[in-house]
């Protein structure tokens, strides 16, 4: 295992995050996830989804940037173990749910669930466009609120597909990552 990331800013700046052994998890690098959160810019008090979650470092590093709550999303068992200690290290219990399920599962295990202000989706690139109707189905579904952003992270020279749900504002690519940034359709709405 390489060094561990860290959370970059805010309350956890620093503080060190498990990931899960193995090569099936991807973590978003430093570089890129300072990008994506100042692009964002203040989510102060957002409801976040975190869907293939991973180690939880967006979700985390969302959480420690002023996030009120956050889901993470994951299946591999190794990973949740890693996002479980996270939370636990960080003390992020009380504003977080893991939810330990595949990301097309997630409807139905979200249904107590307010709708979210901010989707986090960073599968594994092969299935990019699986995770991108996951997403449409949530939104179709009332999971996101009127005024949420999607952040689709993919291969730099693959965009991912735009559902009618929702609207591409930005894309940006780091290398060979790519993010790339929705906002829910205006005709999307319940």
């Amino acid at each position: 295992m390489s060094s561990s990331p860290r959370v970059i800013a805010g309350l956890h700046r620093g503080r060190p995050l498990k990931t899960p052994p193995g090569l099936s998890t991807r973590p978003t690098s430093a570089r890129v996830r300072e990008a994506l959160f100042g692009i964002l810019g203040d989510i102060e008090g957002a409801r976040v989804l975190d869907l293939y979650a991973g180690s939880g470092a967006l979700a985390l590093e969302a959480l420690s940037r002023g996030a009120g709550y956050a889901v993470l999303v994951e299946h591999e068992r190794r990973a949740v173990k890693a996002i479980r200690e996270n939370v636990a290290t960080l003390g992020e219990a009380a504003r977080s749910r893991v939810v330990p399920l595949a990301v097309e599962k997630a409807p139905s295990a979200l249904t107590d669930e307010d709708p979210f202000d901010l989707v986090l989706c960073d599968p594994p690139w092969d299935i990019v466009e699986e995770a991108v109707a996951a997403i449409a189905r949530l939104t179709l579904g009332g999971k996101l609120s009127g005024s949420a952003r999607v952040v689709v992270e993919h291969r730099a020279k693959e965009p991912p597909p735009i559902p009618e749900c929702l609207s591409r504002v930005d894309s940006r690519a780091f290398g060979d990552t790519g993010l790339t940034f929705f906002r829910r359709s205006n005709d999307s709405a319940e």
